[in-house]
């Protein structure tokens, strides 16, 4: 169960919905009155097209606009581009908005949940949303919220609580975890030997020589790990100490090293295989990875089992709470369609007529219903 929907929502929507006002000029669809032109749909339809599986897997949805994969997506970005004009509408006939206060407040709690401003940050540019798209998408996200708010109250008891945790157990079962702390001496021999080859003085070695200078700045990384082992092991409790002044981990290092609780496969197999084959309150050898070479202090382990209800109580209340919502939300949402007046000015975005399409494409060729097949198959 993910804590950060929120979050991952409004990244949805920053990535595909950057659309704005306009007039009823070079409109497909209007709503309400309200226009929706060909210039949005297709900036969201390229976002869409841009961030999902098809095109990690080499596939232009753009490429044959009568092509099933093609016609997906566009019922998809139509119907989204609809049901934000409609809410955008209600929102303003409710004079619905947003202070300061408010944003300070989501902004924080998602930085929070990433774990830090920087990542923050990064996740933005991995997904080429900019803080400004952002932070105006996290505003209508509130609002539609603050919409639901005033649609119904949701009240999740414990009872409702405990027999979420009762009928899903799998979805609390717990593997064995370590909770430890590390102090990084980084060292990759590929970055190295790219750092040097791209120096003045690495410009005019042969790859012996190359070779050579990364095998020795490899060996100094190596004795500046065991220089900080041995200065931990006279005593481990400067090891946060020591670990916030010297670890190449920055994040971590704040924390003085402490990286909570983790399983086996969230770590690359060297240090997962260190750290699970240690006693609590010990130290690691100096462990090399690709990330360079780890002192390794295990705080802490705890055995397989289901979490404890008290441990999950106030995030299953949370996920029920969401689900009753976004169930309201649908309803609403089903009933302002009905009541909207929704012309299609170009046929071809006419869901029906999309849907007539995808029947037709379906029955010409079944295989597509069985979808895209994995390059194992």
């Amino acid at each position: 169960m993910k804590k950060l929907k929120l979050f991952a929502t409004v990244l949805a929507a920053s990535a595909t919905l950057m659309i704005c006002g306009c007039t009823n000029h070079n409109a497909i669809v209007t709503v309400n009155g309200d226009a929706i032109t060909k210039a949005q749909y297709e900036k969201a339809f390229d976002a869409v097209a841009d961030n999902s599986m098809f095109a990690q897997m080499g596939i232009d949805l753009k490429k044959d606009p009568n092509s099933f994969l093609h016609l997906m997506i566009k019922d998809r970005v139509v119907n989204e581009l609809v049901v934000k004009k409609l809410l955008d509408q209600e929102i303003k006939r409710r004079h619905i908005k947003v202070s300061k206060a408010d944003m300070d407040a989501q902004l924080k709690s998602i930085i929070d949940k990433v774990g830090s401003k920087e990542k923050f940050n990064e996740l933005l540019k991995q997904n080429g949303v900019s803080s400004a798209q952002f932070k105006k998408d996290l505003t209508d996200e509130v609002k539609i919220q603050k919409l639901v708010d005033t649609l119904a109250v949701v009240t999740v008891s414990d009872k409702d609580a405990m027999k979420f945790y009762k009928d899903n157990q799998d979805k609390f079962k717990n593997p064995d975890k370590v909770r430890a702390s590390h102090i990084l001496v980084s060292a990759n021999p590929e970055e190295l030997k790219a750092k040097i080859a791209s120096s003045a003085q690495g410009k005019s070695m042969t790859e012996d020589q190359l070779k050579a200078e990364v095998d020795k700045q490899m060996a100094a990384q190596k004795a500046k790990a065991e220089k900080l082992l041995a200065e931990v092991k006279k005593d481990t409790k400067s090891f946060a100490k020591v670990a916030k002044e010297n670890s190449d981990d920055t994040q971590s290092a704040k924390q003085g090293g402490d990286l909570g609780f983790f399983g086996k496969e969230e770590m690359v197999e060297p240090f997962s295989k260190a750290a699970f084959s240690m006693k609590p309150n010990t130290l690691s050898g100096v462990v090399q990875t690709p990330y360079g070479y780890h002192i390794i202090l295990v705080t802490d382990r705890v055995k397989a089992g289901i979490e404890p209800f008290d441990n999950v109580k106030a995030e299953i209340k949370d996920f029920l709470t969401n689900q009753e919502k976004v169930k309201t939300l649908q309803q609403f949402v089903d009933t302002l369609k009905n009541n909207a007046k929704i012309e299609y000015n170009d046929p071809s975005f006419n869901p029906a007529e999309i849907q007539k399409a995808l029947k037709e494409q379906s029955k010409n060729n079944p295989a597509l219903m069985e979808g895209p097949k994995s390059a194992k198959e």
